[in-house]
């Protein structure tokens, strides 16, 4: 058990039948009284404790062998509980203002500075506590800072008190004026930054999901040579595809430009981390962006993968060092040579990026970054790999803009070599993560898409989970030509991260085999979740389920998005006049190609992002114990964090 600062030496105390205002101590018991405490909301990201409380309950639930894989083990818990996903009943109350783009939180909070934190505190070792009345006081430790109010509540009550940081306070309880137990607290609050691409950013697993009608069934028109009917409807009064109602109806995320959600694994691991010590919380700032390379997402402005009126306003290095300013203003800074690396990085030519100067920047405690996939055009690949008929959809703007060979993407790799170059300086000289800490850098890998439990095969030649649009055919010989080039690219990754001294995550990649994209049944399956198929009213009977029963977070084999699953999840559709104007196009088979690409097909389910985020945890522990000398080791034990008031 954790000592929480018991007053030194023994307390004889014996507590007799009196008066109801009287307490009279003598010489009859010896007791150890001791205060033992936790920060009310570790993870400050949420602004209501009690979110914050659902997941620490879950992971004090946890049995010890879920404990081995907490993230993982509480995803599976939440999802049996929450019938559209944990994160939709948290959507809205979170520090992250999506219509200006900002980690504010609610009531002129300051989140990235905070000068407090509430705590819970408990008075252990007390007999018959409950008719013994306990002040509390509390005595900050440093300058300027009011002393708390003494508090006056029975010995068995837990109490909330509001500390001083960085600086703590001194905690004492008296008992009929003699001083029981004291305790020094500070709060050790975190700064954990992420930034990436759609891996981290959670895309695929939308806080709000779609929900489909029971008996509504939808007719996206005439294309590929067949009548699309009889397709899953949104519930809604909608009249047609892409109408005012319809698009109320879309699925929601924490930023909806940037496809980021409460799922992402960067924002799963910082929570986690927050839930393991008491003493411990944790402030989080997420800039992930579906579609982001290290140049346009990291070092330039990127709009993101979705047409929202207020997109991102700025690069995400940025966005960081603006988050790292608080409410102090960062500067805009020219860096025209730095970071183009002599040309070999011509889109960074005549750079400017936002920076806090570092008398006023907070220091980044971890920062988690998943970058790389696009810049070597991975998603081009896997359009290569699922399309059989190339010249129907080349055009398709964004996910589908082009399609391209293994061979051309190959080419790639030596520009992102550079790009991680640059990246490691911008990290280093905006950011202020000095050169002997880059190990707070914390890159992780791409798990697998498609291959089997021997981690040598791939996912066979079909339509398996992809007859949403029939274009889609997996092509084996394809999908092995760019699983060679995955693993080039992580081995690129591993080979970045030694040589700007980043910590490599890679361990969940072992995790992923035999749950990959082509994991579930396309035939008779055991388990609605695991089945492939997209369902279909046919004759006027669902088969093989009826949409309103698909759960987009139910556990299941497969850990990425199928586009029948994406499909069914992220629905993304675009508002008719949105189709008309700017796409200038009219029919609504083009609204299937985008709900079944852009919902976040061929990306991590919430699974995949916890077993991901499991793996950066068990990374950043170890990190973390490195710059703090008070911590006993890199995990404390699991009976350490059972203080429950």
């Amino acid at each position: 058990m954790l000592r929480m600062g018991a007053r030194a030496g023994l307390l004889v105390l014996s507590i007799f039948a009196g008066s109801a205002h009287a307490q009279t101590f003598e010489t009859t018991t010896v007791i150890h009284p001791e205060i033992e405490w936790r920060v009310q909301n570790p993870f400050r990201f949420f602004v209501d404790p009690t979110d914050t409380e659902m997941h620490r309950n879950t992971f004090l639930s946890l049995s010890d062998e879920e404990h081995d894989e907490p993230v993982l083990s509480a995803e599976r818990e939440l999802s049996r509980q929450h019938q559209d996903g944990w994160a939709s009943i948290i959507l809205g109350r979170t520090c992250w203002d999506n219509k200006r783009n900002l980690h504010i939180c609610p009531g002129g909070v300051d989140y990235i500075n905070p000068k407090s934190h509430t705590i819970i505190a408990e008075l252990k070792g007390i007999p018959d506590a409950a008719f013994v009345n306990c002040e509390w006081l509390t005595a900050p430790k440093g300058r300027n800072a009011p002393r708390g109010q003494a508090l006056l509540r029975p010995c068995n009550e837990p109490v909330e008190l509001e500390i001083p940081y960085p600086d703590g306070a001194r905690i004492t309880v008296e008992i009929g004026g003699r001083e029981v137990a004291a305790t020094d607290a500070r709060v050790k609050d975190l700064f954990i930054v992420g930034m990436g691409d759609s891996f981290a950013s959670g895309e695929g697993n939308p806080d709000l999901p779609v929900r489909f009608s029971r008996e509504r069934s939808v007719n996206y028109g005439v294309g590929f040579g067949t009548d699309l009917v009889g397709y899953p409807a949104r519930i809604g009064q909608w009249r047609e595809i892409g109408d005012e109602r319809f698009v109320q109806e879309n699925a929601r995320w924490l930023d909806q430009a940037c496809h980021r959600s409460l799922y992402s694994h960067q924002l799963r691991a910082a929570l986690q981390l927050s839930l393991e010590d008491p003493h411990r919380a944790v402030t989080f700032v997420g800039f992930a962006c579906s579609g982001a390379e290290i140049t346009s997402g990291l070092f330039l402005r990127y709009k993101g993968n979705e047409w929202v009126p207020n997109p991102p306003r700025l690069s995400q290095i940025s966005a960081a060092a603006e988050a790292q300013c608080g409410r102090n203003r960062p500067r805009r800074v020219q860096v025209p040579e730095a970071y183009h690396m002599n040309g070999r990085v011509p889109e960074l030519r005549g750079l400017e990026l936002l920076k806090c100067d570092e008398e006023y920047a907070r220091k980044i405690d971890l920062l988690m970054v998943s970058i790389g996939g696009n810049d070597v055009g991975f998603s081009r690949l896997v359009a290569n790999a699922v399309l059989h008929d190339k010249s129907m959809l080349k055009w398709l703007g964004g996910w589908l803009g082009q399609i391209e060979e293994a061979a051309a993407a190959k080419d790639h790799l030596g520009t992102l070599w550079m790009r991680y170059a640059a990246l490691a300086r911008a990290l280093r000289n905006i950011l202020h993560i000095p050169p002997d800490e880059s190990d707070r850098i914390i890159l992780t890998a791409y798990p697998g898409l498609a291959l089997l439990d021997d981690g040598a095969a791939v996912c066979p030649s079909g339509r398996a989970g992809m007859d949403v649009v029939k274009d889609f055919r997996l092509d084996e010989r394809k999908v092995r030509e760019g699983h060679v080039l995955a693993e080039q690219l992580n081995e690129l990754m591993r080979k970045a991260a030694r040589e700007h001294g980043w910590s490599f995550v890679e361990s969940h990649r072992k995790k992923f085999l035999g749950r990959g994209i082509c994991a579930g049944w396309s035939d008779v399956a055991f388990s609605m979740a695991d089945d492939l198929r997209l369902p279909r009213k046919i004759n006027g009977v669902w088969q093989p389920y009826n949409p309103a029963d698909y759960r987009p977070y139910a556990s299941r084999q497969r850990w990425f998005r199928t586009p029948n699953d994406a499909f069914m999840t992220g629905n993304f559709h675009v508002p008719a006049t949105l189709m008309q104007k700017v796409l200038q196009m009219h029919t609504s088979w083009f609204q299937l190609v985008l709900a079944s690409t852009y919902s976040g097909s061929f990306h991590p389910t919430a699974e995949g992002h916890a077993a991901m985020a499991d793996a950066v945890v068990e990374k950043a522990r170890a990190v973390l114990a490195k710059y703090d000398p008070d911590r006993r080791d890199p995990l404390m034990s699991f009976e350490d964090v059972r203080l429950n008031p």
